[in-house]
């Protein structure tokens, strides 16, 4: 194999750029020309693609986002779009291509993978909802950063004694609000997966003031029905019934923009160096992640339209901490 192609694709994700740096100077070093494509599979159907050096992925690796820019694509969901971009890969002399990226991402990738189309990829998203990977890349930024706001939060809300609810990221995955609760010492956290409405909320709260606390934490994933907006309106038209409110914070995009820790950068540059030897050893139509510490593949058919669950157990120790 002499020339391959990297992008990133979906939600961009703190650590990406290590694996680009990663792939790319492996890939020089083992003897291929790496081709960087811009704005994931949109830039694949428009050709829109670069051959990388070394010196283009220098001072990256302690960056945020990702300097080959990500964007969704309906088109490349089409059979007619997959069969577009084959042809753009075909007409570059790219033999083989590594993708970056969460479950829209491979799932993509698996696409090209059952047309013939050597691919590995590379497990990243903050959500850590994807099969293959039991920590992907961007998620320990991202707790991270959620982790100081909830502190932060904390302070006021014990200075003021009140309670404050935190909406983290993770589309319909609670795996975020989860953990970033527990190490966080919420009283509370709703997920997805085990939905709470608000009147189970103020009770929980209630049921805290109760045992002598002066404040209170509550951490809801996004994807919830009843995400912290829905929650705090229904306290605020239910105040003199509930006899408190409770004030919002919204994290938003600030989860991704985090500089990635040393974690991420560790991860991204194992992830990234392994993706680039599997295609030059000829393995492919797999995806790369971390298992039980170590570097490990797992098939893409195994890994495309699936959601890796939370595990739910933790919630429940979640709930014994709070008492």
């Amino acid at each position: 194999m002499k020339r391959i192609a990297v992008l990133t694709s979906g939600g961009d994700a703190p650590g990406m750029n290590a694996a680009i740096r990663a792939v790319v100077r492996v890939g020089l070093d083992r003897g291929m020309e790496v081709m960087g494509i811009r704005n994931g599979y949109k830039g694949l159907l428009e050709g829109d693609c670069y051959s990388m050096g070394a010196r283009d992925v220098g001072g990256i690796i302690q960056m945020a986002g990702t300097i080959l820019g990500s964007a969704r694509c309906r088109e490349f969901e089409t059979e007619e779009g997959q069969l577009k971009g084959l042809e753009q890969l075909r007409q570059k002399g790219i033999e083989g291509l590594v993708v970056i990226g969460g479950n829209g991402s491979q799932t993509g990738a698996c696409a090209l993978s059952r047309r013939g189309f050597p691919v590995v990829g590379v497990a990243s998203t903050i959500d850590n909802d994807l099969y293959g990977s039991d920590i992907t890349i961007g998620v320990n930024t991202a707790l991270d950063v959620a982790l100081e706001a909830i502190d932060r939060l904390k302070v006021t809300a014990s200075s003021h004694h009140r309670a404050f609810l935190v909406e983290v990221m993770g589309r319909k995955c609670g795996y975020l609000a989860l953990t970033a609760g527990i190490a966080g010492g919420a009283e509370v956290i709703v997920l997805p997966e085990k939905e709470m409405d608000p009147e189970a909320v103020a009770a929980e709260l209630r049921a805290a003031y109760d045992k002598g606390k002066k404040h209170a934490i509550v951490v809801v994933a996004e994807g919830a029905n009843y995400d912290a907006e829905k929650i705090s309106e229904h306290f605020r038209a239910n105040r003199a019934r509930l006899g408190f409110e409770v004030r919002a914070t919204k994290l938003g995009h600030t989860q991704r923009g985090g500089n990635p820790t040393a974690f991420d950068r560790l991860l991204g540059t194992r992830l990234g160096a392994a993706a680039a030897y599997h295609l030059k050893g000829g393995e492919h139509g797999v995806l790369v992640g971390l298992i039980k510490g170590e570097i490990a593949t797992t098939p893409l058919e195994e890994v495309a339209g699936k959601k890796k669950p939370v595990d739910l157990r933790m919630l429940e120790l979640a709930q014994v901490l709070a008492k």
